[in-house]
């Protein structure tokens, strides 16, 4: 699983580092930079599925996942922090107890898009000694010079064990390791490192649920898509096992999201071919406890939001990352503790890591003491106005902070931001 992400020279950020665990939270002030940093893993999950880096930064018109590939915020001419046009973002991922991957990218965007330099190192720890310095091990590396810029290819060196690598010659106007995903390569470690890394860039997923599209009739569909838009199509796709499955356990979190209570949720085909379907609900409002059947068209915006995030939680593969920005719009502020605690117990139970951000102070209070490792604030420095990602707790004045008010608190009034602008605020992280 991806534990960490490097920004270096990405969009407003000069170097700063993503911490991934079971559940994340960004906070920050607008423009602060969340955006940007969700954009980065945007990023490295289109450059495994594109047909270019190019595509990558500016989106396309092929199928992902039944969605398009939507580029980045701004495209490839704002990815890099300007005045500059090369960027690198770094990942960092588990495969087991012992041992990790670091896979960088560097990117220059003008004149055209291209890969600079891109390297896969294998880490490994020592088991019987874990203070011991980790051994690391290159699995691929490129060599290109600064300016060989004519050629389209770059080279690339593959460690086989026996002394010289294998040498490779691919194209640079897309990632190296995604041409290498389907290559021949007679080196186990090699292959396995390989699948390990674009097995994780891939099952990332950005989520972002929009009601409006959600209350149509949708076709059926394999996969749930970035905006939620198709989820009854998905769902009335399922066979019935699965499908009476989900829709049992979307009705058991869905069910206390309402004043009162939401009795059943389900999709069911629709039309003469039975190929398109409608999401369904039954309500029971007041003491006369009389049912109603609605559809989509007449669900309220946070009940769609809650049923994509809640549809995307239970159905995407063990091991994934999912990402939500703004994970509470449209939910009633009373709401929060429970979209907490149900992405705190599916996350867990299906092993999925969960990023998001929130401006919402009654979220924030709901996080507790304990999920404070779990916070990264976002934040502009007093002296360049680049973007910085800071841990929470390693606020210097959080102990301070805290006996002044609840997190939500703090944020509300600019007290943690406000915090950070002061030089020596935080606590060197190394």
């Amino acid at each position: 699983m991806i534990k960490e992400i490097r920004l270096l020279n990405w969009k407003s950020y000069k170097d700063a580092n993503l911490y991934i665990d079971p559940l994340n939270v960004l906070i920050g002030t607008n423009a602060s930079g969340k955006s940007n940093a969700i954009d980065a893993i945007a990023f490295i999950n289109n450059e495994v599925h594109a047909s270019s880096l190019q595509a990558s930064l500016d989106g396309e018109s092929a199928l992902l996942l039944d969605a398009n590939i939507g580029g980045i915020r701004g495209g490839a001419g704002y990815a890099a922090l300007l005045p500059g046009d090369q960027f690198t973002v770094e990942t960092v991922i588990e495969e087991d107890s012992i041992t990790d991957y670091r896979y960088s990218i560097t990117v220059r965007t003008k004149p055209q898009v291209e890969v600079i330099a891109e390297s896969l190192i294998k880490i490994i720890r020592n088991k019987k000694k874990p203070n011991k310095e980790p051994r690391e091990k290159n699995i691929f590396y490129t060599n290109r010079s600064n300016d060989d810029y004519s050629s389209p290819s770059i080279h690339t060196n593959i460690i086989n064990g026996q002394g010289k690598p294998i040498r490779k010659d691919l194209k640079n106007s897309v990632s190296v390791i995604s041409q290498l995903k389907n290559s021949e390569i007679k080196v186990p470690e090699v292959s396995e490192a390989i699948q390990v890394v674009i097995k994780n860039l891939e099952e990332i997923f950005i989520l972002d649920p929009i009601p409006s599209q959600m209350r149509d009739y949708k076709p059926f569909a394999q996969y749930l898509s970035k905006n939620a838009a198709n989820l009854a199509g998905m769902i009335a796709a399922l066979p019935t096992e699965k499908k009476e499955k989900l829709e049992s356990q979307l009705t058991k979190y869905v069910s206390s999201l309402p004043e009162d209570e939401i009795e059943r949720v389900w999709a069911e085909p629709v039309g003469r071919f039975q190929k398109d379907a409608m999401l369904y609900c039954e309500e029971k409002w007041g003491r006369t406890g009389i049912n109603t059947t609605i559809d989509a068209r007449g669900m309220s915006d946070g009940t769609l939001r809650f049923l994509g995030i809640l549809t995307a939680l239970l159905t995407r593969p063990s091991g994934s990352l999912i990402v939500i920005e703004e994970v509470d719009n449209g939910l009633h502020p009373s709401r929060a503790k429970l979209l907490l605690e149900t992405m705190k117990e599916i996350g867990s139970e299906r092993s999925i890591d969960i990023l998001v951000t929130t401006h919402n102070p009654a979220l924030m209070d709901e996080l507790g003491i304990e999920m404070i490792p779990f916070i990264q604030i976002v934040h502009r420095d007093p002296e360049d106005g680049t973007s910085k990602i800071t841990l929470l707790e390693n606020i210097k004045s959080l102990p301070k902070l805290l006996a002044h008010g609840s997190v939500g608190e703090l944020s509300t009034k600019g007290e943690i931001e406000k915090s950070l602008s002061h030089i020596g605020g935080v606590i060197d992280e190394k």
